[in-house]
């Protein structure tokens, strides 16, 4: 009698439930909880980094610099390293780069390491969504696999979240400089537990059930290049501006609120909370509503020029009418701000909804299928040189105007230039319709879901 045994072929196993694969997608959005936290820590913590360490508003912008300037590198690279040593190894190494890079951000009251610190954790962290990404498209197929990315950007958005409002439910921590960058490395943590648990359900699922293979990775591939016509370009374009106008400000939101406004510290940070909280609802939603109605290059018009009053809003127009504000987070969630800055706070939550939910899924529609991961990387690279110079031209914008605590209004030229950003936003989206509405159409403004094919 033959007692050897024979291993089943992966395509006759079963498919993992679907239990199993959430809970999947739960781990890896760990990662991107844990990342997302440490980034967006800086904010909360600017005026204490000025006042303690003496630091400038260049030296704030220049933090999140070299985060961005990171993955202008490592966009080159990441994609090749995932593709040679697959998801699970990756994930771990760039979560295990980002945890050695908030240890060192965290380590010392030196700018010049600190920074060092953020630039590695940079190196990890946008490698670490790429992974991510990649990982999600092997695991989710079809329909469930916008949903899954949907929901893994919520996790990692309440990370944004948490670090924003960390003032109200961790008070005592900002006595100090340090203990809200050591708080940030507890989350960070997350980007390593979160990849090894992903790694030991992987393994297991190997053995039991037929996976799909890994997504595609974004790599820039210099001929590709070439093959990109302008509406690519006007895309890029108001990516880059839109972004440059958004994260370079969250950057100095709560020290703008604290100084312009006299804002205690926690509800300085809970208003900037507001926007991260319209992200978490809208942008799912105003993705169905372009796969609905199509229209996209003229939502990303109505974004962009919602922004442009945004800015202008909150430098020149002052209100005595304070409202009272609760949000619907279970810690002390309670605020009082003047009207207009709460107004002003949500109409760019809607355009940070809206834009983002659809410039990104635009690329698919304007380029070739082959060519989409070149073109989806070098859109992320020019956007991080973007976010990376405004960064830095923001702190020196404040630090030429003399703004601060005695002078809010040497905030003004940092307003006047988000507002030209935005602007600059409009007039790439309308060149797109244009485009669009043109012979050279690629569908943007008539593909919906109930398109034949």
């Amino acid at each position: 009698m033959d007692s050897t045994t024979t291993t089943p072929k992966p395509e006759t196993l079963p498919a993992p439930s679907t239990a199993y694969r959430w809970t999947v997608l739960i781990f890896v959005s760990l990662a991107m909880f844990g990342n997302y936290y440490f980034y967006d820590a800086l904010s909360p913590l600017a005026d204490i980094l000025q006042k303690q360490l003496g630091f400038s508003d260049q030296n704030i912008g220049l933090l999140n610099s070299f985060y961005s300037i990171a993955p202008i590198a490592t966009v080159l690279i990441g994609g090749v390293i995932i593709d040679r040593i697959g998801t699970r190894k990756a994930t771990l190494l760039f979560g295990t780069i980002c945890l050695a890079g908030t240890i060192l951000t965290a380590s010392t009251p030196r700018f010049g390491v600190m920074a060092s610190g953020r630039f590695i954790f940079g190196m990890g962290a946008e490698s670490l969504i790429v992974s991510v990404t990649t990982a999600l498209a092997k695991w989710f197929r079809g329909k469930e696999l916008s949903f899954a990315f949907g929901i893994n950007l919520v996790i990692a958005r309440f990370g944004t979240l948490l670090a924003q409002s960390s003032p109200s439910w961790a008070g005592s921590a900002y006595k100090s400089w340090h203990t809200p960058w050591m708080i940030g490395v507890g989350f960070v943590t997350l980007c390593v537990i979160g990849p090894l648990l992903y790694w030991i359900l992987e393994v297991r699922a190997e053995r039991h059930y037929h996976l799909g293979h890994a997504g595609e990775t974004d790599k820039v591939v210099a001929g590709d290049i070439l093959k990109f016509g302008r509406s690519y370009w006007y895309l890029v374009g108001l990516c880059v501006v839109f972004y440059s106008a958004i994260f370079p400000f969250e950057t100095f939101a709560v020290k703008f609120f604290q100084h312009q406004q006299r804002m205690p510290l926690a509800d300085a940070g809970l208003l900037l909370s507001i926007l991260t909280a319209c992200t978490m609802v809208g942008t799912p939603l105003f993705g169905l509503l372009a796969d609905r109605v199509g229209k996209r290059a003229l939502l990303m018009i109505f974004g962009s020029a919602l922004l442009i009053p945004v800015f202008s809003i909150m430098g020149y127009a002052h209100s005595n009418l304070l409202v009272h504000v609760r949000l619907p987070w279970p810690w002390s969630t309670q605020f009082v701000a003047p009207i207009h800055l709460v107004a002003s706070m949500a109409m760019m939550g809607v355009a940070f909804s809206l834009v983002p939910a659809v410039i990104w899924p635009s690329v698919a529609y304007i380029v070739e299928q082959k060519t989409l991961g070149t073109a989806l990387g070098l859109m992320t690279m020019v956007q991080n040189v973007g976010m990376a110079s405004f960064n830095y031209f923001l702190g020196l914008a404040n630090d030429t105007a003399h703004a601060g605590e005695t002078n809010p209004a040497g905030y003004l030229p940092m307003l006047k230039i988000l507002t030209g950003l935005a602007s600059l936003g409009v007039v790439f989206a309308i060149l797109l319709r244009r485009r669009e509405t043109g012979p050279g159409g690629h569908g943007l403004e008539t593909i919906t879901t109930r398109s034949p094919g």
